[in-house]
């Protein structure tokens, strides 16, 4: 089992670490006590499809519980049917204060009457004991959310296993009832002669193999089609880098019945061969 503690300043970015960790497929639990990680832990291998990546959140709101956290390091990284890696998150406190005015929330510690700047006095003292067991320490202080992921990405995952949890959403619609709001990429396909003037293929669509052959026959359609796929191969690399992990590509005809079909159905297929996760959708498909 994977395990993750991500632990860190408050302020620091731990809530956009979460959500890093949960978009790739970990269970993922906030304001966990150390003491009773093990005991999830257990807890899990006796369900029936057992948590094979989890991540805790530690911080200061677990209170007394706190105080089991090195012995909770030193037992997990003892298991051998554990990997444990703990992420330490700060940044500098004229960055913590600004962020905590801006969102105008309480810092965990602020209680009591406690400012926040003694607050993260405080939070500081407490956590630095603990940055001698992480295996990665991330200051925030400059990091937009992208680099931050790009952090996480550079330390927990291989470039080949990142493009394994890229999405390519891939729709098909027609102009006439309007660009679906979803989209990240438009394509017009009415670069395309239409299957729509030919008789036997009027009431036909994009899913049906005469449709397919008469779109694909087209030269222009011949020359698009690798050069459009080795475009957005490419590129996923680069939203992969920016934090970015999919993208929407709808294709539009007139009626969305046959040459966006088409294309949609060609592009899904490509990509659902070289193992990139894909989604399909024909929105005005009748």
């Amino acid at each position: 089992m994977e395990v993750v503690i991500l632990t860190g300043l408050s302020g620091a970015g731990k809530t956009k670490a979460k959500g890093w960790f949960e978009d790739r497929g970990y269970y993922s639990v906030d304001n966990m006590p150390p003491a009773l990680i093990g005991e999830f832990i257990e807890l899990s291998k006796r369900i029936e499809t057992p948590i094979e990546k989890a991540c805790f959140v530690v911080d200061p709101r677990g209170g007394s519980f706190f105080s089991d956290f090195e012995e909770t390091i030193a037992s997990l990284k003892a298991a051998a049917d554990i990997t444990l890696k703990v992420v330490y998150l700060y940044a500098s406190k004229q960055v913590i204060i600004r962020r905590f005015d801006e969102v105008r929330r309480l810092h965990p510690l602020s209680v009591n009457g406690i400012s926040l700047v003694d607050a993260i006095d405080q939070e500081i003292e407490l956590f630095e004991p603990l940055k001698k067991h992480a295996d990665l320490i991330i200051d925030t202080s400059r990091f937009r959310n992208a680099k931050l992921y790009t952090e996480l990405e550079n330390f927990f995952m291989k470039e080949e296993k990142l493009r394994k949890t890229f999405t390519l959403n891939f729709m098909s619609f027609g102009f006439k009832n309007g660009v679906p709001i979803e989209a990240d990429w438009i394509i017009d396909s009415r670069f395309i002669p239409n299957p729509y003037y030919v008789e036997e293929l009027k009431k036909k669509t994009g899913n049906d193999s005469e449709v397919q052959d008469y779109v694909l026959s087209q030269d222009i359609t011949k020359k698009f089609i690798p050069k459009f796929y080795d475009l957005v191969d490419e590129i996923i690399d680069s939203y992969i880098r920016e934090g970015k992990y999919s993208l929407t590509i709808a294709f539009g005809c007139t009626g969305g019945q046959h040459r966006s079909v088409t294309l949609a159905n060609i592009m899904n297929e490509k990509f659902s061969n070289e193992g990139i996760i894909t989604t399909l959708e024909h929105r005005d498909l009748k």
